[in-house]
């Protein structure tokens, strides 16, 4: 699904779950978080905490 590919998400992470609706990937996608950001977000916390 383009939304798994646009989060860096491996091909059926969300998609390939038995059972799971069209609806449900969507909500499940798009109440997930970005692991770049994410990683971003840690690194950038990280270094102002090692600067004071």
């Amino acid at each position: 699904m383009f939304v798994e590919w646009m989060m860096g998400l491996a091909p059926g992470w969300v998609t390939a779950i038995p059972g799971l609706s069209r609806a449900a990937q969507l909500k499940a996608l798009g109440n997930g978080v970005v692991s770049q950001q994410a990683a971003g977000a840690v690194r950038l916390l990280l270094e102002r905490a090692h600067r004071t």
